[in-house]
C-alpha cells in the first residue's frame, strides 16, 4: 500500500503546473549554458540522458496510476450493476471473458439501440433533466430478450 500512496503522491506532483514550470526553467538554465559549455558532447548528453531516466520511470508511474484508477472505476460500476435492480448482474464478470467474446457481446448491446439516434440538442436535454425524464427511455425486458438470443 506504501508504493500506491507513493505513486499516487508522485502522480500529483509530476502533473502538477508547478512541475511543468520547474521543468521548463530547468530547460531554459541548460539551453542558457550551451555558449558556456561551448555546446558540447557532454553539455547535450546531460539533457538527453536526463529526459531519458525521467521517461522511463514516469512510464511505470503512470502505468501504476492508470491501472489503481481503472480498478476503482471498475468497482464503482460493479456496484452501480450490482445496485441495479433492471441491470444484469452476469455483467459483472466481463473481466474473465475471451475478446471475441466481449466483441460479440459489444455488437449485441450495440444492435440494441438499431437505428435509435441520440438527440443532441441541448435545450431537449435540458428540458429533459428539468423534468427528471430519461433522454432515451429503455425497455429492459425486451433489451434481455434481444441479449439472450
Amino acid at each position: 500500500m506504501k508504493f500506491a500512496r507513493f505513486c499516487q503522491a508522485l502522480s500529483n506532483w509530476a502533473g502538477s503546473s508547478k512541475t511543468f514550470l520547474l521543468a521548463i526553467f530547468l530547460i531554459g538554465v541548460w539551453g542558457l549554458t550551451g555558449p558556456f559549455f561551448h555546446y558540447n558532447d557532454t553539455w547535450q548528453l546531460i539533457i538527453n540522458t536526463s529526459t531519458t531516466i525521467i521517461t522511463f520511470l514516469m512510464v511505470f508511474l503512470i502505468q501504476n496510476t492508470q491501472n489503481r484508477d481503472n480498478d476503482i472505476l471498475h468497482l464503482k460500476i460493479d456496484e452501480l450493476i450490482r445496485a441495479t435492480e433492471a441491470a444484469q448482474n452476469a455483467t459483472l464478470g466481463l473481466d474473465k471473458m475471451a475478446s471475441r467474446d466481449l466483441r460479440k457481446l459489444r455488437d449485441q448491446y450495440s444492435s440494441l439501440g438499431g437505428n435509435d439516434q441520440v438527440n443532441l440538442d441541448a435545450g431537449v436535454m435540458d428540458e429533459a433533466r428539468a423534468a427528471d425524464l430519461p433522454i432515451q427511455p429503455k425497455t429492459f425486458e425486451s433489451d434481455r430478450a434481444n441479449l439472450q438470443s
